[in-house]
């Protein structure tokens, strides 16, 4: 039986956290199904939380090797910022040295994106209620094992220690079982909205979701090992 085991981000996981948010970005696959470069992907979505907000990180390992994590904001107001003010400034800096390739797959996502903004497809959430997000990633093989609950419980536990008031995060309908999951740990639908470009992609409705939850209640109590 493998050790399974979840405990808090450290800086050596920086490598496996990425690989496996490339990895699995494209609805649990690589995301060089839209993007032919991983690299701007990770440096604008994951760098802000492993290298500005590391704390509110977890990793689930299988035998000391890591193979998911949830990476967390508890004040998004300051994420946004730190988005423009470091995360950006460092995106710009490497596309004008040519460290960035883009290619068709890029250009007609990134013409997706801001088409959505236009017709305001993506969803909203009341940051007063919210403060907190999350992103959960896990490599395909070790799904059914739990440690997405497990990296959940220990992420909720922690913004329950700070006295984070809620939480949000960002999902589409494609993510069957993931919807199941926040369901079950408590989240809540607070917006849906019609996504038209993975609409286009797969042919049939898909929809932008945002789930919430609010901290009002302690979670059960469970052994967590931490390194």
């Amino acid at each position: 039986m493998p050790d399974l085991n979840v405990r808090p981000y450290q800086s050596a996981d920086r490598q496996a956290v990425f690989r496996i948010g490339a990895d699995t970005a494209f609805f649990g696959s690589p995301i060089e199904a839209y993007l032919e470069d991983r690299t701007v992907f990770l440096d604008a979505f994951y760098a802000y939380y492993t290298d500005l907000e590391p704390e509110h990180a977890w990793v689930a390992t299988v035998d000391g090797e890591v193979v998911g994590f949830l990476v967390g904001c508890v004040n998004t107001r300051l994420h946004n910022q730190a988005l423009w003010s470091t995360i950006a400034p460092r995106l710009a800096g490497k596309l004008l040295r040519g460290k960035y390739h883009f290619g068709k797959r890029s250009l007609a996502y990134f013409v997706g994106l801001l088409t959505g903004l236009v017709q305001k497809e993506f969803t909203s959430v009341d940051l007063g209620l919210y403060p907190a997000h999350l992103h959960i990633n896990l490599e395909s093989e070790w799904r059914g094992y739990k440690l997405g609950q497990k990296l959940m419980e220990a992420y909720l536990r922690q913004l329950r220690l700070l006295g984070i008031p809620g939480v949000y995060l960002d999902t589409t309908s494609l993510n069957e079982v993931a919807c199941r999951l926040y369901e079950k740990m408590g989240f809540r639908l607070l917006d849906a909205r019609p996504d038209r470009f993975w609409a286009k992609w797969f042919g049939y409705p898909v929809e932008n979701r945002c789930y919430g939850l609010k901290l009002c209640k302690p979670l059960p109590s469970f052994t967590l090992r931490t390194k």
